[in-house]
């Protein structure tokens, strides 16, 4: 069984917030575990596309899709494209506040990678265990 459900939101910094409080609501009855990673992978998700590509500019969008299947739970932030791949940067100092977002996602999920559209959007997307069905 497979149920998508998706939410566009302004390229605006607070809205990570907000992109937070749906997946959450949407894993209403998932394991707590589940539920803190799902929440923190389209946090950094969400804001790298706000503070990384067009979509935090002037009239900007960020799109959150939270996918169910039986085993997996895959959560896509497709953002407005930029000039700079994501990739997972190398060992950050203690003291630098930026850098850690997809080494957090690549340890919370099963797999994650980037898709690149036509129009020039990118679509992140990140794969978690089900634990609970």
């Amino acid at each position: 069984m497979r149920n998508k459900w998706a939410r566009l939101f302004p390229g605006q910094a607070w809205q990570v917030a907000e992109a937070r409080h749906f997946v959450a609501a949407l894993l209403e009855g998932e394991e707590a575990s589940m539920v803190e990673d799902a929440v923190l992978v389209v946090g950094e998700l969400a804001a790298n596309a706000v503070r990384h590509t067009r979509s935090g500019w002037y009239r900007g969008w960020f799109l959150v899709v939270v996918e169910f299947a039986d085993d997996l739970l895959r959560i896509q932030v497709t953002d407005q494209g930029g000039d700079d791949e994501p990739m997972v940067c190398g060992m950050v100092g203690l003291a630098e506040e930026g850098g850690r977002g997809l080494r957090l996602v690549n340890a919370c999920a099963k797999g994650w990678g980037v898709k690149d559209r036509p129009d020039g959007a990118r679509c992140v997307w990140a794969d978690l265990v089900r634990v609970s069905a």
